[in-house]
């Protein structure tokens, strides 16, 4: 009569220069379970093997292989450490086996081939979760497993399953007992999962499947594989399941999609559940297991992101030892492929390497220049470098007193016409009323509050004008406390800033006052009229009321030029101060209607949340200045929409820096502050404290800015 038998071996424990492995003897009590279980695998006789000696190892089986009769099913299941040779050839360790002598002391495959070839049993299967156990495939008569299987208990033939390719190491899944290849493997018989077609059978080549899919979902590097000697067959191994858990996974299994179950997919398993008789705690634990290796595999990913960006901000480039540490730290600890990385890699790397290159760049034209400089010198004579020096310097010295005097008189008629036009806006200021929000913890909440404060208008000519918002002066604490729920360096350390009054752009410069600055004489530069990508639905660039993009800090510098020329009056960037003093206006929330975001009070990604906040719209473009509530100075867009330039050079943190409210300018950066956030992004970077550094010459479709200008004569 058949009989089913299963060889169950573990070892966990080696010899000098070996590492415990803890996960074996659990996966062998797991896999026990299911296949004594006589309403899953029902195997007559299971034999347990734990931490033997290379000479028991071998015995039992041979042992395995050489009572078996014709029609018996069996099964040989072996976890622990593989280890190869030179020659890519597959050893089991065993408790006895030492890394130095693992050739005479280990299982050598060839003699597992050799039992298992000699053996009468038709219906074989082989188990290995084992480092390197792919390479068990040396010396075994292979064939395609691309073709029809059959599904019959009567299938003949031996098949070999193994955790990972020939050169690969295996994985134990992190928080978990058991190794990652036979958590899937027993996850699939006891739930039901691995019974794809749903006859109630679970056959080989559906184990192993649903197993591949759940590991390399997990660890995308990890390829566990099947080898058979035979086509056209599949061995029946075990039933699935029938009850309403199994029905219920199966549905989960079917409507995930990138680890997530969407909103409509909760539209069929909630009722489901009142269906099939299942508790919401049960339904939600099942949920759980079926979408954990997507999620695990995004926090491995998350893991490689911070190892790297932590790498890339300590040195850069990076040099070769770094690399190959990351390397073995993606493969071998986390699992994941190059082709998984390389976004990850090249986000993080696109703003260092523009750095980067333009240092050479600098060096290259600095050492060309001290080349040409020596070549001259070598053709002059001392005495005529001594002449032309003293020349040259006698000349310096007299345009210097020139240009102090010409600066001195310029500054004077500066400082002149500043007062005459303080004094006429000081009589000019006029009150507005604004409906700002707050926002309560968890989002579903919006308080609206109305305030007032005080502007003045400046006339831009054809109708469109530039209202400025009266910033009283104060201080407040600048930067985010580290106890913030995504605590940045940058941001830190928190400290205190008295800023002067100052008036500010009610609304980030749009497009409409653009092209009328765009077309006053030109500076330094010139300006295109219309730079931006998104336009207005039906509007004309003089009526559009979209904010002005694809602009650098570059542009802005000639555009506040033009605008102080045509005005009589200096308007400039705010500094990096000013701007998160006027941004909070007060509040010391992380944003300045709360604790959390709503894409109902800003224009960012909704895809994405913070705190608890919900997901909401994500609009993909820019949006009319002042569509959201304003913030409690008055100012609209001081979130989200476009990033907004700062006078400031980029710092990594506030150690040293101004507490004047000043713009931090002293080393000559090639790069600038952007604040606020964009349409494009995650709420994250919309904070109030939030800054980033981008270089000065470079715009994009999310970036633009708004003016200040001097509040010390108006008030």
């Amino acid at each position: 009569m058949a009989k089913k038998i299963a060889l169950l071996i573990g070892v966990s424990e080696y010899g000098a220069g070996i590492p415990p492995l803890l996960s074996a003897l659990n996966d062998v009590k797991a896999m026990e379970r299911v296949l004594q279980n006589p309403n899953l695998g029902n195997f007559a006789q299971v034999e347990r093997l734990l931490n033997p000696d290379s000479v028991a190892m071998r015995i039992a089986i041979q042992k395995l292989f050489r009572n078996a009769s014709k029609e018996d099913l069996l099964l040989f299941f072996f976890s622990g450490h593989g280890i190869t040779n030179d020659d890519n050839h597959l050893y089991l360790a065993t408790r006895n086996t030492a890394k130095d002598d693992f050739e005479a002391t280990a299982v050598d495959a060839n003699f597992i081939q050799t039992q298992s070839k000699n053996c009468y049993s038709k219906r074989q299967i082989l188990i290995l979760d084992a480092c390197y156990s792919g390479a068990f495939s040396n010396g075994w008569h292979t064939k395609s497993i691309g073709i029809d299987i059959k599904k019959q208990l009567g299938a003949e033939g031996r098949v070999v399953l193994t955790s990972s390719g020939a050169t690969q190491t295996s994985f134990a899944q992190e928080g978990a007992t058991l190794s990652l290849y036979t958590q899937y493997l027993v996850e699939g018989i006891e739930t039901g999962a691995a019974d794809t077609d749903n006859d109630g059978n679970i056959h080989v080549q559906e184990l192993h499947t649903y197993a591949k899919a759940k590991v390399q979902a997990v660890k995308p590097n990890m390829t566990p594989d099947i080898i058979l000697d035979k086509e056209g067959y599949n061995i029946l191994l075990a039933y699935a399941p029938r009850n309403p858990e199994v029905e219920y996974r199966k549905l989960v299994e079917q409507y995930a999609q990138n680890g997530e179950l969407s909103e409509f997919a909760f539209l069929v398993l909630t009722p489901k559940r009142k269906t099939l008789g299942i508790t919401d705690t049960k339904a939600e634990e099942i949920e759980t297991e079926v979408l954990e290796p997507f999620r695990k595999r995004l926090a491995n990913l998350q893991s490689y992101k911070q190892a790297f960006a932590k790498a890339v901000e300590q040195k850069y480039p990076l040099d070769e030892h770094i690399l190959n540490i990351l390397k073995d730290y993606q493969q071998d600890v986390l699992g994941l492929r190059d082709e998984d990385v390389a976004s990850i890699e090249l986000e993080i790397t696109s703003f260092k390497e523009a750095k980067y290159q333009k240092q050479l760049q600098i060096q290259k034209q600095q050492e060309e220049e001290a080349l040409q400089l020596q070549q001259q010198a070598k053709a002059l004579s001392q005495l005529r470098l001594q002449q032309e020096a003293e020349r040259l310097h006698r000349q310096r010295e007299a345009e210097a007193a020139e240009q102090l005097r010409l600066q001195q008189e310029a500054e004077r008629l500066q400082r002149q016409r500043e007062a005459e036009v303080a004094e006429q806006l000081r009589l000019q200021l006029k009150t507005f009323q604004f409906e700002t929000a707050q926002i309560n913890k968890n989002g579903t909440g919006i308080n609206r509050i109305t305030k007032s404060a005080e502007y003045f208008t400046q006339d831009l000519g054809n109708g469109v004008f530039l209202e400025m918002v009266h910033i009283p002066g104060g201080t407040f604490l600048m930067g985010s406390p580290e106890s913030d729920e995504s605590p940045i360096s940058s941001e830190s350390p928190q400290h205190q800033v008295t800023v002067p009054s100052f008036f500010m752009g009610k609304y980030p410069v749009t497009q409409k006052q653009w092209r009328l600055v765009a077309a006053l004489p030109k500076v330094k530069i010139d300006l295109e009229s219309d730079p931006s990508r998104f336009e207005g639905d039906g509007s004309t660039s003089l009526t559009n009321n979209l904010p002005v993009e694809r602009v650098s800090w570059n542009h802005t510098q000639e555009f506040c030029a033009r605008l102080s020329l045509k005005t009589n009056q200096t308007y400039r960037l705010p500094s990096e101060a000013e701007w998160e003093y006027a941004c909070r206006g007060g509040t010391t929330t992380p944003f300045y209607f709360g604790e959390t975001i709503s894409t109902g009070l800003a224009n960012y990604d909704g895809n994405y949340t913070y705190g608890g906040g919900a997901k909401g719209e994500y609009r993909g473009k820019t949006t009319e200045v002042g569509k959201f509530p304003a913030n409690p100075c008055g100012l609209y867009d001081m979130c989200g929409n476009v990033w907004e330039w700062c006078e400031d050079e980029w710092h990594k943190n506030y150690i040293n820096a101004p507490a004047d409210g000043s713009a931090w300018l002293d080393k000559n950066s090639e790069s600038r502050l952007l604040r606020g956030g964009s349409w494009r992004n995650n709420p994250v970077y919309c904070r109030s404290a939030y800054r980033y550094g981008y270089y000065l010459v470079y715009d994009s479709y999310n970036i633009g800015f708004r003016v200040v200008c001097s509040g010390a004569a108006r008030t």
